[in-house]
C-alpha cells in the first residue's frame, strides 16, 4: 500500500503533534506516524505512545509523582510542617501505598493519551502505528506491529522522533532501570541508588528521598547541575541535599552492577581522584539518569542525507530545516540543545506557520527560554547566569543582586529544619536590564512563568521596581530588590523614578494630531499594523 500526503510527520510526541494538529488545521494533507509503546518479556518499555516522552514516562507522571512527595514533606520527616501548622499526624501518616498511586497516575496518563488521538482525529490528520524508516528524501516506509509494511509519499517529511535514556557500557547494566523503567516500578523500592548529575536524577533522587525510600546518589562531579545553572542556585541546592536530601556520592563512576543471591543488587563505582573502587550493597533498584540521547539511528537516515552530529542530533538551521530540502526537524531529536517539552511544541507549531500558512519569517526563538527543575527545592530560571553575563557583556557591565532566606513557609520549624530561598537577579548595565533571573526554594516553579515573560520584553530593573510588591509572597522579594526606588551611592541619595514617571519625548504638532486622527478613525497609526504575510520560502540556513 502507497499512499501520498502534503507532509509526513514522525512521532506523536509533544512537537509533532502540535505540528500536525496546526499543519491540518490550515488545510494540509497530514499523515502522522507513531510507534506506539511495547513492552519485552523483562517488562522494559520501547516507545512512549500518544504524547510522546512528556505524556507517558516525563513530565507529567513526573509532577504527580513530585506532588504527592511533597505532599509526605509536609506531614513527616524533618522538614514537615504540618505539625507547626497546628494539625494533628497520626503514626504511619507517611505510609506510601504505591500500587494506589501508580494506579491513579497511570490512568490519568491514558486519559491524555486518549485526548491527543482524539484530538489528531478531530483535524482530520490521518494515523499511522508503526516504525518509520526513510526510502529515500520523500519516502517512508512503516513497519507495523502485525509484520506488515505501509509506504507513505509526502511533499514534506518532519522529523519529531524524540529520545530515549542513555545508558554506559558497564557489566550488569541489565540489572538497572532508567526514568522510563521508573514508572515501570510496581513497588516502592527500600533502599535505592540513582547515579547522575542532571535535572532527571535530582529530581528522581528527590522523589524517591521525599517518598521515604532510602536513596543514595552518585554523580561524577564535586556538585550536581554542573551545566547551564548559576552557581549561586547550584551552591543553595547542595544544601539542601547535605542537609535534608539522600546520601551524597561525589566524584563517583560507575563500574559494575551485581546481583546478589537474595535478589538484590550491588553497585561497583570508583571514586576519588585515587580511582578507589568502592562496594554499596543491598539495593531493590539502582536508576540511571546519566543523560539523553535521540533515536534518529533508527530511521534510516544515511537513505536520504540528512544530516547528524556526533551526538546523533540532526543539524537544523534556525528555521528548524535540515540540509535536505523538504525535510524538517524539530524537538529532543536536534542540535538546537532543548530537551523541553513546550520548546518542541512552539517549535512545531512556529514550523507549520511557516510551510503551511506562508509566514516566511515564522520560528521560534532560542534565546531566553524559561525552565524549571523539580528538585527538592525546585528551582526555576530564565536567561543568562552571572558568569555567561560577565562573559558576553565583560565584568564591569554586569551587577547581581541576590538573597537568600528561609520562607514564612517554616514560620514555625526549629532553626536547622527549614529549606532556603535563593533568588537572583542579573542586570546588564548601565541600564540595568535583566539578563538573567534565577530562584531556588518552594514554589519557584510557579512563580517563574510570570517573570519570564517580563525578562523576555527586556525588563529593567526600575520596570521591577516599579510594580508594587505583593505582600507577603516570596516572588515580591525580586521586585524590592534595589531600595524600591532609592538609589545609594555612598553619601549620596537620590531617588530612583519608575518608567512611567520619566519624562516622555514631546511630539510635534503635526505628529500628534497625525496620531490623534488616526485613533478617532479607527484605524492604526503607521508602521502599528500586521506584519505583511511573506511567502513559503526556504529561509537560508543562519
Amino acid at each position: 500500500m502507497t499512499a501520498s500526503c502534503d507532509v509526513i510527520v514522525i512521532g506523536g510526541g509533544s512537537g509533532g503533534s502540535a505540528f500536525s494538529k496546526r499543519a491540518a488545521g490550515y488545510g494540509a494533507k497530514v499523515v502522522l506516524v507513531e510507534r506506539g509503546p511495547s513492552w519485552n518479556e523483562q517488562g522494559q518499555r520501547t516507545g512512549a505512545g500518544p504524547g510522546g516522552t512528556c505524556v507517558n514516562v516525563g513530565c507529567v507522571p513526573k509532577k504527580l509523582m513530585f506532588m504527592a512527595a511533597a505532599h509526605r514533606e509536609m506531614m513527616v520527616g524533618e522538614l514537615a510542617t504540618a505539625k507547626g501548622y497546628g494539625f494533628t499526624v497520626p503514626e504511619g501518616a507517611g505510609k506510601v501505598q504505591w500500587e494506589a498511586l501508580q494506579q491513579r497516575r497511570d490512568e490519568y496518563v491514558k486519559k491524555l493519551n486518549k485526548n491527543y488521538t482524539a484530538g489528531w482525529q478531530k483535524e482530520g490528520v490521518e494515523i499511522v502505528e508503526g516504525t518509520a524508516q526513510f526510502v529515500d528524501s520523500s519516502t517512508v516506509e512503516v513497519q507495523r506491529k502485525d509484520g506488515s509494511k505501509t509506504t507513505l509519499c509526502g511533499k514534506k517529511i518532519l522529523i519529531a522522533c524524540g529520545g530515549i535514556p542513555d545508558a554506559p557500557p558497564i557489566p550488569g547494566i541489565e540489572h538497572a532501570i532508567n526514568s522510563d523503567g521508573f514508572f515501570e516500578l510496581k513497588k516502592q523500592p527500600k533502599k535505592v541508588a540513582v547515579i547522575g548529575a542532571g535535572y532527571i536524577a535530582v529530581e528522581m533522587a528527590g522523589i524517591l528521598h521525599a517518598l521515604g525510600s532510602e536513596t543514595h546518589l552518585y554523580f561524577r562531579g564535586d556538585t550536581v547541575l554542573r551545566r547551564g545553572f548559576d552557581p549561586f542556585i547550584v551552591k543553595l541546592l547542595m544544601e539542601a541535599l547535605e542537609h535534608h536530601g539522600p546520601v551524597l556520592h561525589r566524584n563517583s563512576q560507575p563500574s559494575r552492577i551485581t546481583k546478589q543471591s537474595n535478589g538484590l543488587l550491588t553497585y561497583t563505582a570508583t571514586e576519588g581522584s585515587n580511582a578507589e573502587q568502592k562496594v554499596y550493597t543491598d539495593f531493590d533498584c539502582i536508576l540511571l539518569a546519566i543523560g539523553r540521547k535521540p533515536v534518529t539511528d533508527q530511521l534510516g537516515l544515511q537513505k536520504c542525507g540528512v544530516l547528524t552530529n556526533k551526538s546523533g542530533h540532526i543539524v537544523v538551521d534556525a528555521f528548524e530545516n535540515t540540509n535536505v530540502p523538504g525535510i524538517y526537524a524539530i524537538g529532543d531529536a536536534t542540535s538546537t540543545g532543548f530537551e523541553l517539552t513546550p520548546v518542541a511544541i512552539a517549535a512545531g507549531r512556529r514550523l507549520a506557520d511557516r510551510l503551511f500558512l506562508g509566514e516566511g519569517r515564522a520560528r521560534i526563538a532560542y534565546e531566553q527560554i524559561a525552565t524549571v527543575v523539580f528538585s527538592h527545592p525546585p528551582i526555576g530560571c530564565i536567561g543568562l547566569t552571572e558568569p555567561q553575563a560577565k562573559a558576553e557583556f565583560g565584568e564591569a557591565n554586569v551587577k547581581v543582586k541576590q538573597s537568600s532566606f528561609a520562607s514564612m513557609l517554616y514560620a514555625f520549624n526549629d532553626d536547622g529544619k527549614k529549606v532556603k530561598t535563593g533568588l537572583k537577579l542579573v542586570l546588564k548595565m548601565p541600564e540595568e536590564r535583566v539578563v538573567g533571573l534565577h530562584c531556588i526554594g518552594p514554589y519557584s516553579d510557579e512563580m517563574m512563568q510570570g517573570f519570564a515573560v517580563a525578562v523576555r520584553m527586556g525588563a529593567t530593573r526600575a520596570d521591577f521596581e516599579a510594580s508594587v510588591a505583593i505582600h507577603p509572597t516570596i516572588a515580591e522579594e525580586f521586585v524590592t530588590f534595589g531600595g524600591w526606588g532609592q538609589e545609594k551611592n555612598g553619601d549620596q541619595v537620590r531617588a530612583q523614578l519608575p518608567p512611567y514617571l520619566k519624562p516622555k519625548p514631546v511630539l510635534s504638532d503635526f505628529a500628534t494630531g497625525a496620531a490623534l486622527g488616526a485613533a478617532a478613525a479607527g484605524v492604526q497609526a503607521p508602521g502599528r499594523g500586521q506584519p505583511r504575510i511573506q511567502p513559503a520560502g526556504e529561509p537560508l540556513a543562519h
